[in-house]
């Protein structure tokens, strides 16, 4: 199906966005298209859903219907049109007006997007206040209502927080519930679900199900090929900013018609690809320049009997004092054990205490109760004096890169920071961009000037760096589309299996914890509910929560793309 071949829909209703020839370019003259002649039209009722790897144009398709493609952006089209009002060159002024009541955009990045020194209720219900729809004095209320309704618990206390109070799955439903304030026509969600568990994921996109119940349009960009055949009417695949597939939902999935369609759905995790290569046969650089990095990692080994656990966490528990003086649990009595070599993975719903149980582990938090041990030597009971020669030893790839990046470092400089002593330094940096799939020209890049795949990729390399044995993965692969997921899971079992790299691997996706992990811990509320082999519980889980945990999990071959 060529671009000009939109597909029909099967509403006679008018559209209420055209979109013909879309183009939009950035540098000196725009000559550097990032959008390449796109075309599609939304109508009421139903969900388009736009896929494609980082740097595909995904994005700067669908914030141009914001009037926000990025500074210096240069946009033109055949046709442009909201409502049947043509949009193309309108004033700033034109644009905030559709902002919020036509249209509604959930940002991707929830740490950055929300402003940091606002509580979580003011950003909720800032669009309801600018646009008058709410008094002041009706703000707490109105924010705690949008709160609830996404899925958000306390919701009276959320609101009082402020945005690094919250886990990452709720602050990505605080910007789901500030872009729902003005019940808008069109809700463009750009990762919507990324950050979150399969249990509040399922309510995100009931939710969403029901927005589109009530007449509006959904656009949704994802990576997540599980949720876009879960929602989508219609897909369009995008590369290189050009559309490579455009039709139907159900026909994409079932009959895809453009190898790299294919190439998406084989990479994506599950129980059935354990064991497997995810990426192409010829993705071979991943697996060539794990060899480089063997030195350095077995020079990493902790000291320790080759008996002991690499990692052994005993009876911990730790509690926070909440904003109103009350003290919270939030792990209670978690003990577990990670071997040499070995993959454990973490899962549990958001605020769980899964990111808390991963800061004991680094020694960034003190455990109230319990401790820890690394290759059968005290870890989490030493003075950071005596720790911090041993911080090599461990590495961790966080779920927010860019809240753990400075801003001012170039890409080099941030994985050079984290290399060993000695060696050609330059060329260990080469190597590393290489690994993780960024063009040697992304050196002189900083972290603001990557997308949220190509930042994620920079952690990974930097946590790869030291060569370290034991690597904390706190969401490692959530915000990466499925092609540079499939190689960099590829890449953590190629570690594993020849220099006998160790992971604590915590994550929302049940899929990619199955395909990756060889054990699996289940929190709910601070405490273990159900641990053991993968295929135990995934396949046969025993606990009620691990039940619903794996029945709330979308998957392809389901849904409306059945």
């Amino acid at each position: 199906m060529t671009q000009a071949d939109t597909p029909r829909t099967e509403t006679s209703a008018r559209p209420l966005v055209e979109v013909r020839g879309l183009r939009v370019g950035f540098g000196r003259g725009g000559e550097q298209l990032a959008v390449k002649d796109v075309s599609f039209d939304l109508y009421p009722g139903r969900c388009l859903a736009i896929v494609g790897e980082s740097g595909s144009g995904k994005s700067v398709t669908s914030r141009s219907l914001i009037g926000l493609p990025g500074r210096g952006a240069r946009v033109s089209a055949e046709r442009l049109r909201i409502n049947g009002r043509d949009v193309l060159g309108q004033s700033e002024r034109a644009w905030r007006a559709l902002r919020g009541r036509t249209i509604g955009y959930v940002l991707q990045d929830a740490l950055v997007s929300l402003d940091p020194l606002k509580s979580v209720g003011s950003e909720v219900t800032e669009g309801l206040f600018v646009h008058g729809a709410v008094r002041r004095a009706d703000r707490p209320a109105r924010a705690a209502a949008l709160l609830r309704r996404v899925g958000v618990p306390d919701p009276e206390v959320k609101a009082r927080q402020l945005p690094h109070e919250l886990s990452g799955g709720q602050r990505q439903r605080a910007l789901i519930a500030a872009a729902l304030a003005l019940d808008p026509e069109i809700l463009i969600a750009d990762e919507p679900t990324t950050a979150l568990d399969a249990t509040i994921q399922a309510q995100v996109l009931a939710l969403l199900d029901d927005i589109r119940a009530r007449g509006k349009t959904l656009v949704l960009i994802s990576h997540d090929l599980a949720v876009v055949a879960r929602m989508a009417d219609e897909v369009l695949i995008m590369r290189h900013g050009e559309v490579v597939e455009h039709g139907p939902a159900a026909e994409v999935f079932r009959e895809p018609r453009h190898p790299y369609t294919r190439a998406l759905i084989d990479a994506v995790p599950s129980a059935h690809s354990r064991g497997t290569r995810l990426a192409p046969a010829d993705a071979t650089r991943f697996h060539a320049a794990s060899s480089t990095l063997a030195a350095a990692a077995r020079a990493a080994v902790p000291a320790g009997p080759e008996t002991a656990p690499l990692l052994a966490a005993d009876g911990l528990v730790k509690s926070f004092r909440r904003p109103d003086g009350s003290v919270a649990t939030v792990v209670r009595d978690v003990s577990f054990t990670v071997g040499r070599g070995e993959a454990l993975g973490i899962v549990g719903e958001s605020g769980s205490g899964k990111s808390t149980v991963a800061r004991l582990v680094l020694a960034l938090e003190t455990p109230d109760a319990g401790g820890v041990r690394l290759a059968g030597q005290p870890w989490s009971a030493l003075t950071e004096a005596r720790r911090r020669p041993r911080r090599r030893d461990i590495s961790v790839v966080y779920q927010d890169p860019l809240s753990h990046f400075d801003p001012r470092w170039t890409v080099e400089r941030l994985i050079a920071d984290a290399l060993p002593p000695g060696g050609d330094g330059r060329a260990r940096v080469g190597e590393l961009l290489d690994l993780v799939g960024l063009p040697e020209t992304f050196r002189a890049r900083r972290p603001l000037e990557l997308s949220g795949g190509q930042r994620q990729r920079a952690a990974i390399a930097r946590a790869i760096a030291p060569g370290a044995r034991l690597i904390v993965c706190d969401e490692p692969v959530s915000a990466l589309d499925v092609s540079i997921q499939a190689q960099v899971l590829d890449l953590l079992a190629d570690l594993r299996d020849e220099l006998g790299v160790s992971y604590l691997f915590i994550s929302h996706d049940l899929g990619v914890v199955h395909h990756l992990c060889d054990r699996v811990l289940v929190l709910k509320a601070g405490q273990v509910v159900e641990q053991g082999s993968s295929d135990e519980v995934f396949l046969n889980p025993r606990h009620p929560y691990t039940r619903e945990l794996v029945a709330a999990v979308p998957r392809l071959g389901s849904g409306r793309a059945a």
